[in-house]
Formats: C-alpha cells, sequence, structure tokens
C-alpha cells in the first residue's frame, strides 16, 4: 500500500525549488484512476483507513495533520472533505472555512487568524481555504501592495516551517479544474433549487478575473513548495479522482507518521478486575 501511495503522490506533487507551470497539469488527468466505481470504492477504503489512523493520532497525543484545500470557487473543497474525512470521528478532526476577514482579523496581521486555527496535538486540522488567499484573492484583487505580497510568500513559508518543526505534518492540495468544468458547475448550482444557496453572484465577477488567478496560483504554487509543506495539483474536474487522490495521499501520510496507541501509566492492565 505505502510503496504504491508513495508512486501516486509522486504524480501530483510539485518538487520544491524547480520551474513549475500549471498548464502543464490537466485538470481531467486520471493518474490510474479512470475507473470511476473503482476510484469511488478506494476512496471509500481510505477514509476508513484514516478513520483508525485518526484515532491513534489522537490518543497519541503528540503530533498534529494540517490539511490544506484551496482551489477556486467549484473547485470541490467541500466535497473532498466528505469524501475523506466523513467517516472520522468528531473528536479528533477539525474542519475551518476561511472567509472574508473580520474587523477583528483585519486589525490583526493576516496570519493571526490562521495560527488560532491550526490543530493542536493530536488532531487533524482541516483548512478549507487558507492562509494562501492573501497572495491569491488579495494579489489579484490589490487588496495589499505588490511589496507586500513578495514579503508573504517567504513570511508563509517561514510560519509553515515553525508548524512543521513543531510536530505539525503539512500537506496542501490544489484542486484544479478548468474553466469549462467551473462553467458547468455554475450552471449547476444556479439551475438545481436545492444548490442554488451555493451560488454567489459575485463568483461570476471572480470568474472574469481567471488569469490572474491562475498566474497568483502558479506564482504561490511555485514559491511555497517546500521541502516541509509541499504542494500537490489534484486534477479536479472530475470529483472521484480528486477524492481518490487526496484521500490516498492522506492515508500514505498517517501510516508514514505511524502514530500509536500509548500505554498505560500507573496501572497494569494484567491487575485491574472490573466486577
Amino acid at each position: 500500500m505505502a510503496k504504491n501511495a508513495a508512486k501516486l503522490a509522486e504524480q501530483y506533487i510539485v518538487p520544491p525549488g524547480k520551474p513549475f507551470s500549471l498548464a502543464s497539469r490537466d485538470p481531467r488527468a486520471a493518474n490510474g484512476l479512470a475507473d470511476k466505481e473503482l476510484a469511488k470504492a478506494q476512496a471509500a477504503e481510505d477514509a476508513a483507513a484514516i478513520d483508525g489512523l485518526q484515532d491513534r493520532l489522537y490518543a497519541e497525543g503528540k503530533r498534529a495533520l494540517l490539511v490544506v484545500l484551496q482551489g477556486i470557487d467549484c473547485s470541490g473543497k467541500d466535497g473532498a472533505v466528505r469524501a475523506v474525512f466523513n467517516a472520522s470521528g468528531p473528536i479528533g478532526v477539525r474542519v475551518t472555512p476561511f472567509k472574508a476577514p473580520t474587523v477583528d482579523e483585519l486589525a490583526q496581521d493576516y496570519l493571526w487568524r490562521v495560527h488560532r486555527a491550526c490543530p493542536p496535538k493530536g488532531m487533524i486540522g482541516i483548512f478549507n481555504r487558507s492562509h494562501y488567499e492573501d497572495v491569491l484573492v488579495v494579489k489579484v484583487k490589490g487588496y495589499a501592495s505588490p511589496e507586500a505580497i513578495e514579503r508573504r510568500y517567504d513570511e508563509i513559508n517561514a510560519f509553515e516551517k515553525m508548524l512543521a518543526d513543531n510536530g505539525t505534518r503539512i500537506l496542501k492540495f490544489m484542486l484544479h479544474i478548468s474553466k469549462e468544468e467551473q462553467a458547468e458547475r455554475l450552471r449547476e448550482r444556479i439551475d438545481n433549487p436545492d444548490k442554488r444557496w451555493k451560488f454567489n453572484p459575485a463568483d461570476l465577477e471572480d470568474r472574469k478575473l481567471w488569469d490572474p488567478f491562475m498566474a497568483a496560483y502558479e506564482t504561490a504554487i511555485t514559491r511555497c513548495s517546500t521541502a516541509h509543506a509541499p504542494w500537490h495539483v489534484i486534477p479536479a474536474d472530475r470529483n472521484w479522482v480528486r477524492n481518490a487522490a487526496i484521500g490516498r495521499i492522506v492515508r500514505q501520510t498517517l501510516e508514514e507518521m505511524n502514530p500509536q496507541y500509548p500505554e498505560p501509566k500507573g496501572w497494569d492492565p494484567k491487575t485491574v478486575k472490573v466486577v
């Protein structure tokens, strides 16, 4: 399992320190997951394994896992969370959606709210959007100066290195969809009464900025794919490919971490009797 998972991860990872082009990654690539039913079965199997590994991580209480899901509107961040982590116990998993910062958050440095949401030891933390919004939407829409944006790449790398040095394993996934697929999903949100609540007319304004957003993603991924926190670019035009790929990489990472149930302290199970 681990060997195959490592092979799969290699197809998506962005090697640190090397040139990277987002256009070189096909958002419809299958990478061995083209069979929908087999991919869904793999995702379910991996979700069940993640549940057991998460239980051990929580019991061990020494390390944490941070999963960053970043992608343009309709890329499937919510769907990935459901597919990969729905089987996991609720005690050890925490999802944080990052929306526009509040007045209080704006009064702090841009990483303040992010650091507060990072998972404590024993937990899996999932960011639905993340600190990368501050070099993506903030950059594209000019909410900060070019000089401030330029500093942030190094600041983010240093922030993630600090987390890694203190026991947090970091997985970063960019959910890569095509402009054509986004159009289909936006139309579905408009046409389906059960999905209209997801639609925001502002999404159409962001869609007009597709090329600047893709350029910002390419820069952020290139500058911030590091040995301690590499980026994975996941083809997301097909949901089952997206979910199976993320689930397998998360499972492999937890297996590499190999959390262990702690031994009892101060008592011997062999001498305890319940009557």
